[in-house]
């Protein structure tokens, strides 16, 4: 035993490392007993344990276990490990040998089919780690260190493999849904960053741009990520965004875009890039891509991203106004709308989806209507709106667009009801106040518009729908 543990010994100094270093020898086992380390070292890698002869016989494995009988990988054999090790997970000091975080992915029994210094062919029997194993030993120059390990048996059952690549979805311009269709609706804030997909598999990252160009080499500060997911195989939906002040910066990103491979690494420090990660279409032997969208950001959510250039920005369920006024004020180019229940369709352009910008959003109250005819008689042909001031609403302009269905009769019915004599602005011009109707100031809605006339009236107003929850006094003028 004392000779099998002689180089584990050596390189490990009593005192300095929590690892185990037992006084005394191990006894031989039932060979059964497997644990596998994921080892945030100076390079990422899993340590897979095989119970020996009371010693653990150890490899290194660089990018984990393969799930798929397709791949192979590297599995550099390590020194013999103690029984102890069995349970280790810790933190091994900087400097010392091993030096990084330690803890167990997967531990259990193994089968043995066939072991000596060639080849080793067992069945895992863990939780994560299940199937048939061969370990071979490709004994070049002389180094019998260098093995390579691949899966014999089938993937598990209904395990989905990662694919090598997958087109981004995309969105087509449109306008903000209305109230009523709010609750099935998700939003996003638009970064203005670079669309950009992350593959990530064995604790490492491949990043492609929408044309499908690999671009990993030009973003070196999103290595962290892979080894934060760890042995967690998934592909990521997100955007580079680089900030200047804290808002997005063109000029930075397209520093960063421009960059070779060789530059790429000294502009992290004057231009430094961030993913902003919003979807996730594979998990770990699951494609996502049929998942509704609000169960992948859950999903999403539970991976627990968060890094010095990485993190995930949150959505909004229903509120599409709100989320767009706040888009506004911190000088974004606007929102992204997704339906709460969507597919995932890779490389297809769909209304599911739907890009906002420009787009001005603006509670008001009803003070009134303009008569409408033609097809709307009995009904208005204009709302005229308005907003609290101290002597009464100030007037900022009609709205005649927008209105879904049913929604002219309702709104006409209620309106009627609430009718008065006098009106509740504090001054209309002529030309909108010579028909006008007027109704107590109590409906609260919301429209969308371009932006403000010099004369302070929204310009090219259209109607969203009804804020039934928000009252008349607590509406406020918006920019």
């Amino acid at each position: 035993m004392a000779e099998k543990l002689g180089e584990y010994r050596r390189k490990r100094r009593p005192g300095r490392t929590p690892e185990p270093i037992p006084e005394r020898e191990g006894t031989a086992g039932s060979d059964d007993l497997f644990v596998i380390q994921e080892h945030h070292a100076s390079s990422l890698h899993w340590d897979v344990r095989l119970e020996r002869d009371g010693v653990l016989v150890s490899w290194a494995v660089p990018k984990g276990l393969p799930m798929s009988p397709d791949l192979e990988r590297l599995a550099v054999h390590t020194e013999d490990h103690p029984m102890d090790y069995l349970t280790f997970e810790g933190e091994i000091p900087a400097g010392e040998y091993g030096g990084g975080t330690m803890t167990i992915w997967d531990t259990g029994r193994y089968e043995t089919l066939h072991f000596n210094e060639h080849k080793v062919e067992i069945v895992f029997h863990g939780k994560r780690a299940r199937g048939k194993y061969l370990f071979l030993n490709v004994k070049k120059d002389g180094n019998d260190r260098g093995w390579l390990l691949k899966r014999l048996d089938p993937a598990d059952p209904g395990r989905a493999e990662l694919p090598s690549f997958l087109a981004p979805m995309l969105s087509k311009p449109g306008r903000l849904p209305s109230t009523g269709e709010d609750a099935e609706w998700a939003y996003e804030f638009d970064w203005s960053g670079r669309r950009t997909l992350i593959r990530v598999t064995g604790g490492r990252i491949t990043a492609y741009d929408d044309s499908g160009d690999d671009v990993t080499g030009l973003y070196p500060e999103f290595r962290g990520l892979g080894e934060q997911l760890g042995a967690t195989e998934t592909f990521l939906d997100g955007e580079i965004v680089v900030f200047d002040g804290g808002k997005p910066s063109a000029e930075g990103l397209g520093h960063r875009a421009r960059a070779t491979k060789n530059s790429a690494k000294r502009l992290t420090s004057r231009f430094p890039a961030f993913y902003l990660v919003n979807d996730l279409l594979h998990l770990d032997g699951r494609s996502c891509l049929g998942t509704p969208y609000v169960e992948r950001r859950d999903l999403l959510d539970g991976l627990g991203l968060a890094g010095p250039h990485w993190q995930v920005p949150r959505y909004y369920l229903g509120d599409g106004g709100a989320v767009a006024r706040a888009a506004r004020e911190h000088g974004l180019a606007g929102i992204v709308a997704k339906r709460a229940g969507s597919a995932y369709h890779p490389g297809r352009r769909t209304g599911e989806w739907l890009s906002i910008t420009g787009t001005f959003v603006q509670q008001v109250v009803l003070g009134g209507w303009r008569p409408g005819g033609g097809s709307r008689a009995g009904t208005f042909s204009s709302l005229l709106l308005g907003v609290p001031h101290e002597d009464g609403l100030r007037y900022i302009g009609n709205v005649g667009v927008g209105f879904a269905g049913d929604e002219l009769e309702e709104l006409s019915r209620r309106l009627f009801r609430l009718e008065r004599k006098t009106s509740p602005f504090r001054s209309v011009p002529d030309k909108q106040a010579r028909d006008a109707r007027w109704s107590r100031p109590t409906i609260v809605g919301e429209v969308v518009f371009g932006g403000w006339t010099d004369g302070g009236c929204l310009r090219n107003p259209r109607w969203r729908g009804l804020l039934p929850d928000v009252t008349a006094d607590e509406v406020e003028l918006d920019g």
